[in-house]
Protein backbone atom coordinates (compact mmCIF):
# COMPACT_ATOMS: atom_id res chain seq x y z
CA UNK A 1 0.00 0.00 0.00
CA UNK A 2 2.87 2.36 0.95
CA UNK A 3 4.51 1.94 -2.30
CA UNK A 4 1.26 2.30 -4.20
CA UNK A 5 0.49 5.37 -2.80
CA UNK A 6 4.06 6.60 -3.18
CA UNK A 7 3.83 6.10 -7.14
CA UNK A 8 0.73 8.11 -6.95
CA UNK A 9 2.32 11.00 -5.14
CA UNK A 10 2.29 14.11 -6.88
CA UNK A 11 5.96 14.42 -7.08
CA UNK A 12 5.81 11.09 -8.76
CA UNK A 13 3.00 11.53 -11.44
CA UNK A 14 4.91 15.40 -12.20
CA UNK A 15 8.08 12.90 -12.68
CA UNK A 16 6.49 10.35 -14.74
CA UNK A 17 4.63 12.59 -16.85
CA UNK A 18 7.97 14.58 -17.72
CA UNK A 19 10.16 11.32 -18.27
CA UNK A 20 7.42 10.11 -20.53
CA UNK A 21 7.53 13.15 -22.82
CA UNK A 22 11.05 13.09 -22.47
CA UNK A 23 11.21 9.82 -23.67
CA UNK A 24 8.73 10.37 -26.82
CA UNK A 25 10.71 13.68 -27.83
CA UNK A 26 14.30 12.05 -27.77
CA UNK A 27 12.02 8.86 -29.74
CA UNK A 28 11.26 11.85 -32.14
CA UNK A 29 14.33 13.32 -32.50
CA UNK A 30 15.91 9.92 -33.11
CA UNK A 31 13.34 8.82 -35.94
CA UNK A 32 13.36 12.42 -37.60
CA UNK A 33 10.18 13.80 -36.70
CA UNK A 34 10.64 17.32 -35.57
CA UNK A 35 7.16 17.61 -35.06
CA UNK A 36 6.80 15.26 -32.69
CA UNK A 37 10.62 15.95 -31.05
CA UNK A 38 10.68 19.36 -30.40
CA UNK A 39 7.02 20.14 -28.39
CA UNK A 40 7.84 16.95 -26.25
CA UNK A 41 11.46 17.71 -25.38
CA UNK A 42 10.97 21.61 -24.68
CA UNK A 43 8.16 20.61 -22.61
CA UNK A 44 8.87 16.97 -21.21
CA UNK A 45 12.64 18.16 -19.48
CA UNK A 46 11.20 21.11 -17.49
CA UNK A 47 8.54 19.03 -16.37
CA UNK A 48 10.52 16.25 -15.40
CA UNK A 49 12.95 18.56 -13.29
CA UNK A 50 10.13 20.15 -11.48
CA UNK A 51 8.87 16.68 -10.63
CA UNK A 52 12.46 15.58 -9.52
CA UNK A 53 12.42 18.80 -6.86
CA UNK A 54 8.87 18.09 -5.50
CA UNK A 55 10.13 14.32 -5.02
CA UNK A 56 13.13 15.69 -3.44
CA UNK A 57 11.11 17.81 -0.81
CA UNK A 58 8.12 15.27 -0.05
CA UNK A 59 6.76 14.38 3.08
CA UNK A 60 4.12 11.78 2.70
CA UNK A 61 0.58 11.82 4.52
CA UNK A 62 0.50 10.02 8.07
CA UNK A 63 -0.05 6.43 8.51
CA UNK A 64 -4.20 6.24 8.94
CA UNK A 65 -4.84 3.38 10.64
CA UNK A 66 -8.98 3.73 10.54
CA UNK A 67 -10.57 3.24 7.42
CA UNK A 68 -12.35 6.46 6.25
CA UNK A 69 -15.61 5.88 6.22
CA UNK A 70 -15.68 4.11 10.05
CA UNK A 71 -16.68 7.65 11.68
CA UNK A 72 -17.96 9.52 9.08
CA UNK A 73 -21.08 10.61 11.27
CA UNK A 74 -19.26 11.43 14.32
CA UNK A 75 -16.62 13.26 12.02
CA UNK A 76 -19.35 15.09 10.19
CA UNK A 77 -20.88 17.07 13.32
CA UNK A 78 -20.24 20.65 13.81
CA UNK A 79 -17.99 20.43 17.26
CA UNK A 80 -15.87 17.94 15.01
CA UNK A 81 -14.91 20.56 12.77
CA UNK A 82 -11.40 21.66 14.09
CA UNK A 83 -10.35 17.62 14.40
CA UNK A 84 -12.02 16.89 10.64
CA UNK A 85 -9.65 19.87 9.45
CA UNK A 86 -6.37 18.69 11.37
CA UNK A 87 -7.23 15.20 9.91
CA UNK A 88 -7.02 16.38 6.30
CA UNK A 89 -4.12 18.32 6.83
CA UNK A 90 -2.28 15.41 7.93
CA UNK A 91 -3.44 13.07 5.45
CA UNK A 92 -1.98 15.06 2.48
CA UNK A 93 1.48 15.01 0.72
CA UNK A 94 3.73 18.14 1.78
CA UNK A 95 6.28 19.83 -0.23
CA UNK A 96 8.94 21.71 1.43
CA UNK A 97 8.01 20.61 4.99
CA UNK A 98 9.93 18.75 7.60
CA UNK A 99 7.34 16.84 9.80
CA UNK A 100 3.27 17.63 9.36
CA UNK A 101 2.53 20.23 11.71
CA UNK A 102 5.53 21.81 11.48
CA UNK A 103 4.09 25.51 12.19
CA UNK A 104 2.13 23.95 14.64
CA UNK A 105 4.73 22.59 16.65
CA UNK A 106 6.43 25.58 16.66
CA UNK A 107 4.48 27.76 17.71
CA UNK A 108 3.88 25.33 20.41
CA UNK A 109 7.30 25.17 21.40
CA UNK A 110 7.85 21.74 20.15
CA UNK A 111 10.27 21.81 17.63
CA UNK A 112 13.73 20.84 17.42
CA UNK A 113 15.38 22.23 13.72
CA UNK A 114 17.73 19.20 13.52
CA UNK A 115 15.54 16.57 14.97
CA UNK A 116 11.82 17.71 14.66
CA UNK A 117 9.04 15.43 16.13
CA UNK A 118 7.86 12.80 13.87
CA UNK A 119 4.22 11.91 13.11
CA UNK A 120 3.50 8.47 12.45
CA UNK A 121 0.17 7.61 12.36
CA UNK A 122 -3.53 9.10 13.25
CA UNK A 123 -6.66 6.72 14.09
CA UNK A 124 -9.86 8.05 14.62
CA UNK A 125 -11.70 7.39 18.03
CA UNK A 126 -15.12 7.47 19.51
CA UNK A 127 -14.86 7.75 23.26
CA UNK A 128 -18.35 7.84 24.61
CA UNK A 129 -19.72 9.34 21.76
CA UNK A 130 -16.94 12.08 21.37
CA UNK A 131 -15.04 12.52 18.26
CA UNK A 132 -11.41 12.16 18.74
CA UNK A 133 -7.79 11.77 17.20
CA UNK A 134 -5.12 9.62 18.24
CA UNK A 135 -1.97 11.22 16.96
CA UNK A 136 1.22 8.64 17.10
CA UNK A 137 4.32 10.56 16.86
CA UNK A 138 8.33 10.01 17.17
CA UNK A 139 9.48 12.68 20.10
CA UNK A 140 13.09 13.39 18.04
CA UNK A 141 14.73 15.77 20.46
CA UNK A 142 11.47 17.24 22.23
CA UNK A 143 11.67 15.43 25.44
CA UNK A 144 8.33 14.26 26.46
CA UNK A 145 8.51 16.57 29.73
CA UNK A 146 8.04 19.41 27.15
CA UNK A 147 4.86 18.00 25.95
CA UNK A 148 3.62 17.60 29.20
CA UNK A 149 3.97 20.95 29.87
CA UNK A 150 1.87 21.97 26.89
CA UNK A 151 -0.84 19.26 27.41
CA UNK A 152 -3.64 22.09 28.34
CA UNK A 153 -2.53 24.28 25.68
CA UNK A 154 -1.96 21.49 23.08
CA UNK A 155 -6.19 20.71 23.33
CA UNK A 156 -6.75 24.73 22.86
CA UNK A 157 -4.75 25.50 19.93
CA UNK A 158 -5.96 22.86 17.34
CA UNK A 159 -9.45 23.99 18.48
CA UNK A 160 -11.93 25.30 20.85
CA UNK A 161 -13.75 22.70 22.89
CA UNK A 162 -11.01 20.24 22.28
CA UNK A 163 -9.30 18.50 25.45
CA UNK A 164 -6.14 16.65 24.98
CA UNK A 165 -4.14 13.58 26.65
CA UNK A 166 -0.88 12.56 26.61
CA UNK A 167 0.40 9.12 27.00
CA UNK A 168 4.04 8.06 26.63
CA UNK A 169 4.96 5.44 23.97
CA UNK A 170 8.78 4.18 24.72
CA UNK A 171 11.30 4.29 23.19
CA UNK A 172 11.27 7.62 22.31
CA UNK A 173 7.49 8.15 21.42
CA UNK A 174 4.11 9.88 22.42
CA UNK A 175 0.81 9.53 21.93
CA UNK A 176 -1.49 12.14 21.61
CA UNK A 177 -5.35 12.22 21.97
CA UNK A 178 -7.64 14.71 21.11
CA UNK A 179 -11.28 14.76 21.97
CA UNK A 180 -14.25 16.88 20.61
CA UNK A 181 -15.98 18.50 23.55
CA UNK A 182 -19.38 16.98 23.50
CA UNK A 183 -20.77 14.02 22.87
CA UNK A 184 -23.31 12.47 20.50
CA UNK A 185 -27.05 12.86 21.32
CA UNK A 186 -27.87 9.27 21.93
Amino acid sequence: MATMQALLSPGSLVTIAGASLSVIGWLGYASGNPNLSLPTIFYGIPILLGGLALKSSELPPAERLTPPERFRELRERPESEPLRKLLADVLRWRYGQKAHLESSLEVLKLWDEDNPPELLSVEELDQGGRYGLRLRFRCGAVPYERWQERCDRLGRFFGAGLSAELESRPPGGLQLTLLSGAAAPA
